[in-house]
C-alpha cells in the first residue's frame, strides 16, 4: 500500500511517499480502507519533534513519539473510510461499515498511521459510524477539532455558561467550539482575523471581533467562559491568560487547548455524529490535498492561518 513515511524528525520534506506492507488485523481489530485524513497542528508537532516542554504533555509526547526518530513512521491521527475486514472477535463493526476514527485513544494508547491507504485499529478505539449526510473528507475533519472542542468546553462547564468567547474561532478547534457553544445555549463571541469574520458569523457566532483591529479585553464585555483555541506555536498563551482575567465574570473561567491532557471519550464521537446529522454542527474545510501533497499541506498548516481543517484525500488503485 502507499503511505507517507516520516523517516526522521525535521521540516515537511522528511515526509516521503513509499510503498509499505498492508497491515493485517488482529482478532480484536478492524482493517480500515482510508479515504480521507487530515493535517493538524499536532501532526506538525509530531513531525518536527518540537513538543512544548512547558506543556504537561511535553515529555510524554517525546516518550510516545520516540526520541531519535518516530517510533511509528506513518503519522496521522484522524481518518474516515470503510471497514474492509474484521478480526474474529470483533463485534462492534462489520465489513462495509463507513466510519470515522482517531488513531489516538489516550496519551498512552497511540497508533497513528492515518497517512496511508490502510490502517488497523482495535474495535474499542475511538471509532464511530460516519454521519450519513457528509463526505469522507468532511468526516475526517471531525475527530481532531470536534473532539478537542467538545472536551475542553465540557471541562469549562459549558452547560452552565451563558456568555462565551472563543479565541481563535476560525481554526480546526475553534470552528467546532463556536458551533458547540451555540448548541449548548450560550451567547457566543468569536475572535478571528478580518478574512474569517464572515465564516465565524456563518457558524452561529452572535458577535465577531477582528483581533487585527480590536482587543477584546478592552471591549467592555464580561464573559462566563473564554476558550482559547489557538495552536500553541502561534499563541501568546501566558499574556492572553493574564489579560483575560479582567473580562471574566465572577466565577468565570479561562481555558485553552493546552489546559492539561485531553481525554476525549467514544461518547463524544457519538454525540458529534448525531449533531452533524441533525445539522447542529458542520465540519469546515479550508483546503484539500492528495496523499502525495502532504508535505505541502504541512507547510500550509504551520503558517497558523488555516480556516477550519486541512484534509487529505486518499485514492486507491482498485477504484
Amino acid at each position: 500500500m502507499k503511505a507517507i513515511v516520516c523517516t526522521r524528525y525535521g521540516p515537511p520534506e522528511v515526509l516521503q511517499l513509499r510503498e509499505v506492507k498492508k497491515p493485517i488485523p488482529r482478532s480484536n481489530e478492524i482493517l480500515i480502507k482510508i479515504y480521507a485524513t487530515t493535517v493538524t497542528s499536532s501532526d506538525c508537532i509530531a513531525r518536527s519533534y518540537k513538543p512544548p516542554i512547558w506543556h504537561p504533555m511535553g515529555m510524554l509526547l517525546r516518550i510516545m513519539l520516540g526520541f531519535k526518530k518516530p517510533r511509528n513512521p506513518i503519522l496521522g491521527t484522524s481518518l474516515a473510510g470503510i471497514v474492509e475486514s474484521v478480526g474474529k472477535n470483533v463485534r462492534r463493526f462489520r465489513k462495509g461499515d463507513q466510519i470515522f476514527a482517531s488513531t489516538v485513544k489516550s496519551i498512552f494508547q497511540v497508533r497513528l498511521g492515518a497517512y496511508a491507504q490502510y490502517v488497523c485499529l482495535p474495535e474499542n478505539w475511538r471509532i464511530a459510524l460516519k454521519p450519513s449526510n457528509i463526505t469522507y473528507e468532511e468526516a475526517a475533519a471531525i475527530p481532531y477539532g470536534g473532539s478537542l472542542a467538545l472536551y475542553y468546553l465540557k471541562k469549562g462547564n459549558i452547560q452552565n455558561r451563558k456568555k462565551v468567547l472563543v479565541h481563535g474561532a476560525s481554526g480546526a478547534v475553534g470552528t467546532y467550539a463556536v458551533q458547540l457553544a451555540k448548541y449548548f445555549g450560550a451567547d457566543v463571541t468569536g475572535v478571528c482575523s478580518t478574512a474569517n469574520l464572515e465564516l465565524v458569523k456563518s457558524l452561529g457566532a452572535d458577535k465577531v471581533i477582528d483581533y487585527t483591529k480590536e482587543d477584546f479585553t478592552e471591549y467592555g464585555e464580561l464573559y462566563d467562559l473564554i476558550f482559547d483555541a489557538v495552536p500553541f506555536f502561534v499563541a501568546n498563551r501566558k499574556s492572553l491568560k493574564l489579560r483575560c482575567k479582567k473580562v471574566l465574570k465572577p466565577g468565570g473561567k479561562y481555558i485553552s487547548v493546552d489546559d492539561g491532557i485531553p481525554r476525549p471519550h467514544i461518547k463524544d464521537f457519538i454525540l458529534l455524529k448525531e449533531l452533524v446529522e441533525t445539522g447542529n454542527i458542520r465540519p469546515v474545510i479550508d483546503r484539500v490535498y492528495s496523499l502525495e501533497q502532504i508535505p505541502e499541506a504541512h507547510r500550509y498548516v504551520e503558517k497558523g492561518h488555516k480556516k477550519g481543517n486541512v484534509v487529505i484525500t486518499i485514492k486507491h488503485d482498485d477504484e
